[in-house]
């Protein structure tokens, strides 16, 4: 028996990653934090322990499922991003950047789930409960069964729990509380994975669904330790810009469901509410051609979403021409214009060259080459392109069109607003029926199909 057990040794573990090493060191081998390594106690021996079990094993088909079924939440976005709504025990972690809309967001959770469901708590340990009255008065979300409890001490918030007896809590937020038997300061990495562990513990042992709220660093990545994003059951990120009124749900991670949704929200003076259908918002409707503005359709999740790409190309007597990008990724916008300047003949080389998209929406996929070439190029040839085209399709270095995922369900939600031709590369697949396509093989030839022509380079380089 004594070979079966492992002498109890101290842990020494990181306060800034959680990293944990056999004996001190100076310097974490893992986040290189100097003087960061201490000692936290000692680890428990490993023992053998036969016969303890929590349950008997069955057949899978005989598992009672009829108590994790999800229960809307009553926000029709978030429910479509979450598979449905909340189900009963499920962790769901909402993070986003200050300001983003996070805590407005959840006071709506939070009515809408009082109104249909039951009693809810709210916890917050960022604000005095008098502020979140006031933002609750302001947005017109006050409900008999909301409770709020301003508390950071965990035990409190578990004791919260048990007077209260909610069918829903809300922690705002997860880096704000902290337990008095683990050392560090709250907001650090023990401090979040104890308080973490804990809440999880309560949503499995009582089914009770938790929304914590976390914050985010300066790259966009949820705060904390690592481990966090993998103990909770639902990632979900809340993005916007402060410039704009439009805000996305993604889904991040979910085990109930898809992990690729996106949900639309728009903030408003008086609150927040879902957009069903947020198209309209990236475009801006003109009923005549004109110059550098070109449509495209990107797939969010599971949604197709129509967003337009504007370009301005001026002279330039600087040495070397600006380039700028808002809304797009300037390595790929910097290759595009490579392209559209060999392959297509479209002279770039001495003008200033600018590139937006409109509504604050970003697009990033394959898909917005085409688009941004052609924006580009009827803005150097000031030559306008159709107002009812829109078009789709990834450019390669050689200038040939490639297809991309889904082209009839982006043409389909086109064609609905109206964009009857569309600018595709060969072998798109089934098309809707409203649709006239104009199908190019390369670039060149959909400049052609266009009637934007560049300067024609030498025989060398054709």
């Amino acid at each position: 028996m004594a070979k079966n057990v492992r002498a109890a040794r101290p842990v020494y573990r990181c306060a800034e990653c959680g990293h944990e090493v056999s004996k001190w060191v100076g310097r974490c081998p893992e986040c290189q934090a100097w003087g960061t390594v201490e000692e936290r106690g000692v680890a428990a021996p490993a023992r053998f322990l036969a016969g303890a079990t929590s349950g008997d094993a069955r057949p899978i088909g005989q598992v009672d499922i009829e108590s994790s079924r999800a229960s809307a939440t009553g926000v029709g976005e978030l429910d479509r991003v979450l598979g449905g709504g909340l189900v009963p025990g499920a962790v769901v972690l909402l993070a986003g950047e200050p300001g983003v809309g996070k805590s407005t967001l959840l006071l709506e959770v939070a009515h809408q789930w009082a109104s249909t469901v039951g009693r809810c708590l709210y916890v917050t340990g960022e604000e005095s409960a008098g502020q979140v009255r006031l933002r609750a008065d302001r947005t017109g979300n006050l409900h008999d069964e909301i409770y709020l409890a301003a508390e950071s001490d965990i035990s409190a918030v578990l004791g919260q729990v048990d007077a209260v007896k909610p069918s829903m809590m809300i922690v705002d937020s997860v880096q704000t509380m902290s337990s008095l038997s683990i050392d560090g300061m709250p907001g650090g990495v023990s401090q979040v994975r104890a308080v973490t562990s804990g809440l999880i513990s309560v949503a499995k042992e009582r089914n009770l669904p938790i929304i914590l709220v976390g914050h985010v660093t300066k790259d966009g990545s949820v705060a904390g330790p690592r481990v966090l994003e993998h103990l909770v059951d639902v990632v979900l990120q809340f993005e916007g810009d402060r410039h704009s009124t439009l805000r996305l749900l993604r889904g991040i991670k979910n085990r109930f469901g898809a992990a690729d949704e996106v949900g639309c929200f728009e903030l408003r003076d008086d609150g927040i509410v879902g957009v069903p259908d947020p198209s309209g918002l990236f475009l801006n409707r003109r009923e005549q051609d004109v110059t550098g503005s070109a449509v495209t359709v990107v797939v969010e999740g599971k949604r197709p979403l129509l967003g337009e790409v504007q370009a301005l190309v001026a002279p330039t007597s600087l040495p070397a021409p600006r380039r700028a990008v808002s809304g797009l990724d300037s390595a790929r916008v910097a290759m595009v214009m490579a392209v559209l300047e060999k392959r297509g003949r479209v002279p770039l080389g001495n003008k200033d060259v600018f590139a937006a998209t409109v509504g604050g929406m970003r697009l990033v996929e394959p898909s917005v080459d085409l688009a941004l070439a052609l924006a580009v190029a009827s803005a150097a040839v000031d030559q306008p392109l159709p107002h009812d085209l829109v078009v789709v399709g990834e450019v390669g270095l050689s200038g040939e069109l490639r297809r991309v995922n889904g082209v009839g369900r982006r043409l389909s939600e086109a064609a609905r607003l109206g964009y009857t031709r569309a600018l595709v590369p060969p072998d798109a697949g089934p098309l809707p029926k409203e649709t006239r396509a104009l199908v190019a093989n390369d670039l060149g030839e959909a400049l052609r199909l266009l009637k934007i022509t560049g300067k024609r380079g030498s025989s060398k380089d054709e």
